[in-house]
């Protein structure tokens, strides 16, 4: 099974993304942490940016693909949708760069 590693942005256009994003992240990084398959999962603001730097890796696709499910539905999926995004997907087993709901 390979490890699927997930890096890149969060980048907030607005001062009222940002208050979003940061209301709503303590839960959105717990319940990531908690999920089968989560190896490592960081979100942390760029200095007094709206820049977030996102870091994840889960056991295998099987759980990043559920990991993805799970945030679609989410709070955080719904709130955060047209945030933008700036990722870089390695170890499914095709290489992907997306705007994926982190």
């Amino acid at each position: 099974m390979n490890e699927v590693r997930l890096a890149g942005r969060l980048v907030c256009a607005t001062d009222a993304e940002q208050a979003i994003v940061a209301r709503l992240l303590p839960e959105h990084i717990a319940l990531t942490r908690a999920e089968p398959g989560c190896i490592r999962f960081e979100v942390t603001q760029i200095e007094d940016s709206r820049i977030w730097r996102v870091e994840e890796r889960f056991a295998g696709a099987a759980s990043f693909h559920a990991h993805q499910a799970r945030v679609a539905a989410s709070e955080w999926g719904r709130a955060t949708h047209g945030i933008a995004r700036e990722y870089v997907v390695e170890g499914l087993a095709e290489p992907d760069s997306a705007a994926l709901d982190e």
